[in-house]
């Protein structure tokens, strides 16, 4: 009976250490990587843009891509908050932002601007 005892709090403890380890990715941690953005409700229709984020210290920089893999701005500047990001750019003359919030561990909601809604999908890389 002791080692039953025995057995079962040594299997409790295993198990909690694997939940220890499971704990999503925040930050710049969470939106370094490639991203799939449809922006909806433009004056010239839905645009989808990739977004490719670099983590740089606890920052993020990276580029605008149009949906073919042409760069078409730089990221000038980013704020992160634990499960948010700003991301600001030009796009056609003007100085924007694209603000994403954390959905869930591979999608995010948000929007361009404040006006417009956009939707992300992180792209996996292909092994």
């Amino acid at each position: 009976m002791k080692k039953l005892s025995q057995l079962s709090t040594g299997l409790f403890i295993l198990l909690l250490s694997f939940n220890a380890h499971a704990q999503s990715k925040t930050g710049a941690d969470y939106f370094e990587g490639k991203w799939s953005v449809l922006v909806k409700g433009l004056p010239d229709g839905d645009t989808k843009m990739i977004f490719v984020l670099e983590k740089k210290d606890t920052t993020i920089t990276g580029a605008v891509q149009d949906s073919t893999g042409k760069e078409i701005a730089k990221i000038s500047k980013s704020e992160i908050k634990e499960n948010e990001i700003t991301v600001y750019f030009t796009a056609q003359s003007y100085d924007v932002n694209l603000l994403l919030k954390k959905k869930d561990d591979d999608h995010a909601t948000g929007n361009l601007m404040g006006m417009f809604d956009a939707e992300g999908d992180r792209v996996k890389q292909t092994k």
